[in-house]
């Protein structure tokens, strides 16, 4: 596999209409947002989910792009791939120190600690070297893969992702409404007869979201992530929402992905001011934006040694 040879910055634009992006746990899963701003967030975490899924679903199947962070996995078996493909044999677990013993004057003595094998370390490197090569996330995103069982260790990985913030502040709504059913009978006694049961629905009329991504060649190497991985996480990042559809989400779209590649490993520019020159403002402030058509982008002139790339979506 070819490595990859310069660093990139990306700006992604998505929007939200009707629908609720990323909802909060701690806050009844209303949409998260900036308390002293009212501007929405969308967790790294959630667009990463998104990759992760759309990666699963274009390359079921095939090697080297298994999914590691996947509903209902269990990680240390996924682990535990890496040591039955490899033939490897488990480092032996730290048990910490053994039981005190006392002497003969009742006095405690000083605990061992088991001596490690030196061996241990290449163990855990093998397996950390197959997981990259198999699961696209880990060798994307990183993962922390230092379980006691089937310890592989710690990848840290070349791509990474801000969380998205909206624009403009948002605005969340909340309906009420009502499902013609209940779900036990003694809800429909209690009722007499009137099987209906309310509920609640938050919403964000419209929201369009920013976010900022960064990628790294020297960390890219390390995990094996190369050009082909990169081509889609292109793509993944124009389509996540295409094949993520829900009632709650409402209509949401990828809407610009603007690519700042530098021409060499190390950079020709700092990632800020490159992000500092895409603009994005209202075309008429005086109503309230319900459409991606409303704002406008702009891009500045980039720095010498950086070439400008508009992804298509």
């Amino acid at each position: 596999m070819s490595e990859l040879k310069y660093r990139y910055d990306f700006v992604l634009l998505f929007d939200v209409k009707d629908g609720n992006p990323n909802g909060d746990p701690d806050a009844g899963n209303l949409p998260r947002v900036d308390p002293e701003t009212g501007h929405g967030l969308v967790t790294d975490v959630c667009l990463k989910r998104k990759v992760r899924n759309f990666v699963q679903l274009a390359r079921d199947g095939q090697e080297g792009y298994d999914i590691y962070i996947k509903e209902k996995a269990v990680l240390s078996q996924q682990q535990g791939r890496a040591y039955a493909a490899l033939g490897l044999e488990a480092p032996a677990a730290d048990e910490g120190e053994e039981a005190a013993k006392t002497d003969e004057g009742g006095k405690k003595k000083a605990a061992k600690k088991p001596a490690k094998k030196a061996a241990d370390g290449e163990v855990v490197e093998k397996a950390r070297d197959w997981m990259c090569r198999s699961f696209y996330d880990i060798r994307t995103f990183g993962a922390v893969m230092s379980l006691k069982e089937n310890n592989a260790g710690q990848v840290r990985g070349p791509v990474q992702l801000t969380f998205g913030r909206s624009v403009d502040p948002i605005i969340s709504l909340e309906h009420a409404i009502t499902r013609m059913a209940v779900a036990t009978q003694k809800e429909a006694d209690q009722q007499g007869g009137d099987n209906r049961t309310m509920g609640r629905k938050t919403m964000v009329p419209y929201g369009l979201y920013r976010a900022h991504g960064f990628i790294s060649p020297a960390l890219a190497r390390q995990t094996h992530f190369g050009p082909e991985d990169l081509e889609l996480l292109w793509q993944a990042l124009g389509q996540m929402f295409e094949h993520d559809r829900s009632a709650a989400r409402g209509l949401m779209a990828s809407r610009r992905l603007i690519v700042f590649e530098h021409e060499s490993a190390l950079g020709n520019a700092p990632a800020h001011r490159l992000f500092d020159l895409v603009k994005v403002s209202r075309k008429d402030s005086s109503r309230p934006a319900r459409d991606f058509s409303d704002y406008e982008v702009t891009v500045g002139s980039v720095p010498n040694g950086i070439n400008l790339v508009e992804r298509a979506i």
